[in-house]
């Protein structure tokens, strides 16, 4: 269910130069949503596996544009690379066949990857492969099958825009999609209850109301305090009528668990096109970092917001006014529609110029700086090419203050480039996959890169991964999405999925899912280090016990043990912590976990209290920190009536002096009556009431009441504590 009315942002229209940055203020508390339906799946490997296209014809998913105007910079690309770079260096790793039609419109092909497993999602199917390219038996399944347990329309509908994510720190999986394309609107997630992606899933499903939540991006944050999954959605009123860019975050530590999850939620009122950052690599953002919101706002900038989400108490959440970056001036690939050419056929191709293309990859490198990567579609003279940034900050910090480090446009002919995706490894080579057409050139897999020897702003040579052999007739709508991962076994090699087409025909798309490295990148072997518990609020004098795990991934093959100990406000403040087992050993590639125990004391003050993890295996150490949060207690009061017992004779009125008292602190106190009679209103003055002072109860009979006696329950609430008193009134 969703808490308070969507609150729409005060956006300011202004013009700026590029390198240029201002902020637009934003008003209002968060939406709140908490999910309107959870369960618990069955494992996933049970269910039965699809048995091809459904009845009913072809679903063809529109393309939603959400701007009033097409973007269109002045002039020549001034970030242009006109000519390829020095040979591609990376290594072409196995390649193999994803999945194909299935009778859906575009494929949104999307993929994620975890140690042993990739995880492919298309509209409507999803699969398991190894990494040899051998699909799991009994797979492709319907995407509503992950759901089936919650039943309604996540189970039914596969409305599409799926998303599937390994969230590395923890060792779990995502899957995502629509709930339907037709009010009321609704979101579907689901998260692993292992690390196994073929096991049971923590099923949720959030309410949209009338507004579609089309486009969806989920991104992982796992920051120590307040972790989320990030979302963004544009929001089109009964499917239709643009509202404006929906940023959420969503309570990860409850969805790893199988918690109530809640959701905070703002709405950019006409603006929309956002993408939420998400994690690569094992170094999670620094503590206390905000989740991080981009799109391209005009030729010249890219926008960016910053969300703050306390989901201990969701309406303190907030989110930063924007801030605009600077960027090389361009025009929207196609003027954010459809221009692609193929060979043999009059069809064009949607570019989707108009947006971001997920994802928006960060990546922290140590105390050095950090990292984030994006690429869009834009004008290349007579075609399009893929326009890609990388924004930086150094040191890294929590304030988040990013500018642009190098940006280019990789057109290094006639042919058009769109449809791209884009990630770095460990050791900062970045890769870009995307779409590649013309007139004589069949829509093709192909992706470049480059390492930080290369001049900055430019790319390598391009390796076609899969030559297209067909032109798609029936339809422009291409991709809307594609997704370049990164393995966390290695850290080092790129996964890459897209479309093409192994014969010319109406809609027969298939999907080519690939794989390299770049010979610089390699790493010692090493671990990363992750936490989550729950809860971590208490209530000062109540105290209470905090459970948990610890995670250990390996990297690049480390096996070895780590000898796990607590440390902060562990052994003070009557905090306690307990580690089980005190050592663990990560298969090489895999995980290993250790239950955490915090058992907070009744005689803890209130206050913050961090619980720090250590890890260390020889000369390898590495830390992570949770935050328990003990709150004074809520402010409590009492409630009485008098007279304990009133006469009134019908047609006119009578009086309760309702009396309050504070206790612990001031507070507002809701009132509200029940066990009127037919015919009887009553109302309060003033209601709500501040604790300490009185609220005079009218009571009224109209003159068809019927007389007797009846007993009056008067209740009054102030969020945290409820309160009866009871008289007795007498109607003659």
């Amino acid at each position: 269910m969703r808490q308070n009315h969507l609150k729409p942002l005060l956006m300011a229209v202004a013009m700026i130069a590029v390198g240029a940055s201002y902020a637009l203020a934003q008003s209002g508390p968060p939406t709140v949503i908490y999910p309107s339906s959870s369960a618990l799946s069955d494992p996933l490997a049970d269910a039965p596996a699809d048995r091809g296209a459904p009845a009913g014809g072809l679903k063809v998913k529109a393309h939603r544009y959400f701007h009033k105007r097409e973007i269109k910079g002045e002039g020549a690309d001034p970030a242009l690379q006109k000519s390829a770079g020095r040979k591609f260096g990376g290594v072409e790793q196995p390649n193999f066949p994803g999945l194909g039609e299935n009778g859906s419109i575009p494929p949104d092909p999307n993929i994620a990857v975890g140690p042993n497993q990739i995880v492919q999602a298309v509209n409507t199917d999803i699969a398991v492969f190894d990494k040899n390219g051998n699909i799991y038996a009994g797979y492709p399944k319907l995407l509503g099958s992950v759901w089936t347990a919650l039943g309604g329309a996540c189970a039914t509908n596969n409305a599409g825009d799926p998303i599937v994510q390994y969230d590395r720190l923890a060792d779990r999986w995502l899957i995502a999609q629509l709930g339907s394309l037709s009010a009321p609107y609704s979101e579907c997630i689901a998260v692993s209850q292992t690390s196994d992606p073929t096991g049971a899933y923590y099923l949720y499903s959030y309410s949209f109301g009338s507004n579609l939540n089309d486009y969806e991006k989920i991104g992982v944050w796992p920051t120590a305090t307040n972790p989320a999954y990030l979302a963004t959605y544009n929001l089109f009123a009964n499917g239709s009528s643009f509202v404006g860019g929906e940023l959420c975050a969503y309570d990860r530590t409850a969805m790893l668990s199988g918690g109530t999850a809640a959701a905070v939620c703002y709405t950019i009122s006409g603006d929309g096109g956002y993408l939420p950052a998400d994690l690569d690599g094992a170094a999670a953002p620094l503590d206390g970092t905000p989740g991080i919101f981009l799109n391209f706002e005009t030729s010249t900038t890219l926008r960016m917001y910053k969300i703050a989400p306390d989901f201990a108490n969701p309406s303190n959440s907030t989110l930063s006014a924007a801030s605009d970056i600077g960027v090389a001036s361009f025009s929207e690939g196609c003027g954010g529609g459809t221009c692609v050419p193929q060979p043999g056929t009059n069809r064009q191709l949607d570019s989707l110029g108009d947006r971001l293309m997920y994802r928006l990859a960060y990546r922290r490198f140590g105390t050095d700086h950090e990292s984030i990567v994006v690429d869009h579609s834009v004008t290349a003279g007579s075609s399009v090419g893929a326009r890609w940034y990388e924004l930086r900050e150094t040191p890294p910090a929590t304030a988040a203050a990013y500018s642009i480090y190098q940006q280019g446009t990789f057109a290094p002919d006639s042919a058009y480039r769109w449809m791209g995706s884009i990630a770095s490894d460990q050791a900062g080579d970045l890769a870009l996959g995307y779409s590649e057409s013309s007139g004589s050139i069949y829509p093709s897999v192909a992706y470049t890169g480059r390492t930080p020897l290369d001049a900055l702003n430019t790319m390598e040579a391009e390796t076609i991964m899969q030559p297209g052999a067909g032109s798609q007739t029936g339809y422009t709508r291409w991709g809307d999405y594609t997704a370049m991962r990164i393995d966390p076994s290695d850290d080092c090699t790129f996964w890459y999925v897209n479309e093409y087409y192994t014969a010319t025909s109406s809609y027969a798309w298939s999907t080519m899912i690939g794989s390299f490295k770049f010979p610089s990148c390699s790493g010692a072997a090493d671990f990363s280090l992750s936490a989550s518990a729950s809860p971590l609020t208490f209530t000062q004098g109540t105290g209470g016990t905090s459970n948990g795990s610890v995670t250990v991934t390996s990297i690049n093959a480390f096996n070895s043990a780590v000898a796990l100990t607590a440390a902060g406000s562990c052994g003070t403040n009557s905090i306690a912590c307990t580690l089980n087992p005190t050592s663990v050993t990560p298969p090489a590639n895999g995980s290993a976990n250790a239950a955490l125990t915090i058992a907070v004391g009744t005689g803890t003050a209130a206050g913050s209290y961090p619980i720090t993890v250590n890890g260390a295996s020889g000369a390898l150490n590495h830390s992570t920190t949770l935050t328990v949060v003990v709150s004074a207690p809520a402010p409590d009061f009492t409630l009485g009536a008098s007279p304990s017992s009133l006469t009134i004779k019908r047609g006119s009125s009578g009086k309760y002096t309702i009396a309050t008292a504070a206790a612990g602190g001031s507070s507002s106190i809701s009132l509200s009556v029940s066990g009127l009679p037919a015919r009887t209103s009553g109302s309060f003055k003033p209601n709500p009431v501040t604790a300490g002072s009185n609220s005079t109860l009218t009571v009224s009979p109209n003159r068809k009441a019927s007389p007797g006696t009846s007993t009056l329950t008067i209740t009054g609430n102030n969020g945290s504590y409820t309160h009866t008193a009871q008289v007795t009134l007498t109607i003659q």
